[in-house]
């Protein structure tokens, strides 16, 4: 069975959502407290961790690693209003990129992406490794 990576277009595809995603978060005054200014590498940090997480290649993980991850998030205190406008928004930027609207990707998609930002919100709160969400890898997301 083909990947999500694959069925959602590879790089290209996803580097369009998460460049329409950034925009959106720096635009959105919930998101704009979370993300408060536009960073060069984050576009493509986004891309390789969701390339990754949907089967592609394992750059996120060679490149940076999950402790990154843990650390851009560690003190943020993400709300649930912003955990929950965070998806939103995300899956809005899905029809804007021109991924496929298959009901079976979205969803896949969708589910990714609030088990993503639960771990997120998670980890902003954490003041010792022992409160951190247990997930120290990227996660593989499959149909």
């Amino acid at each position: 069975m083909e990947s999500l990576y694959e069925f959602a277009g590879g790089d290209e595809a996803l580097h369009r959502l998460e460049e329409i995603f950034y925009d959106k978060a720096l635009a959105d005054p919930v998101l704009s407290q979370v993300f408060p200014e536009r960073r060069p590498t984050h576009v493509d940090h986004l891309t390789w961790f969701t390339a990754e997480s949907f089967g592609g290649p394992g750059r996120f993980s060679r490149e940076l690693g999950f402790a990154y991850l843990i650390d851009r998030h560690r003190g943020l205190k993400i709300t649930d209003e912003q955990r929950q406008r965070f998806v939103e928004v995300y899956l809005e930027s899905l029809d804007e990129a021109g991924l496929p609207a298959d009901e079976k990707f979205r969803e896949a998609v969708r589910q990714h992406v609030e088990f993503g930002a639960r771990v997120a919100q998670q980890n902003s709160h954490a003041e010792t490794d022992e409160q951190l969400h247990p997930l120290r890898e990227v996660p593989h997301w499959t149909w």
